[in-house]
């Protein structure tokens, strides 16, 4: 299982507390230092089910500064998916990995129901 972050991310933390205080083992991995590639997003949009929209993290600096709000709904999939690869700080986090399975953002209900 591995859990992609960021360190200074609220939600963020709030997920590996969780995962510790339930004592699972999983990989961190810091979504700053090391961003998905176009492939990893592109498993991982299929995996999980949702929209592609779902996996931009439309708070965040880099997204408001791009005018991505008004600039998504023209774009293409695969220029959706290249831009989120472009930049780890585009893609909402936490997300969770495990097997199949793909979590996006930390929902203590989605855990349990995956993990507890």
């Amino acid at each position: 299982m591995t859990l992609v972050a960021y360190p200074n991310c609220g939600t963020c933390k709030k997920a590996v507390k969780w995962l510790d205080n339930n004592e699972i083992t999983y990989t961190y991995r810091n979504i700053k230092e090391e961003a998905p590639t176009e492939e990893e997003i592109r498993a991982w949009f299929f995996a999980s089910g949702l929209p592609l929209k779902k996996f931009f993290n439309t708070s965040g600096q880099v997204y408001r500064s791009l005018g991505l709000s008004k600039k998504l709904p023209e774009m293409s999939e695969d220029e959706q998916i290249r831009l989120l690869a472009s930049d780890g700080m585009l893609v909402k986090r936490p997300i969770l990995l495990n097997g199949d399975t793909v979590l996006v953002g930390f929902r203590e209900a989605d855990y349990e129901a995956l993990l507890g």
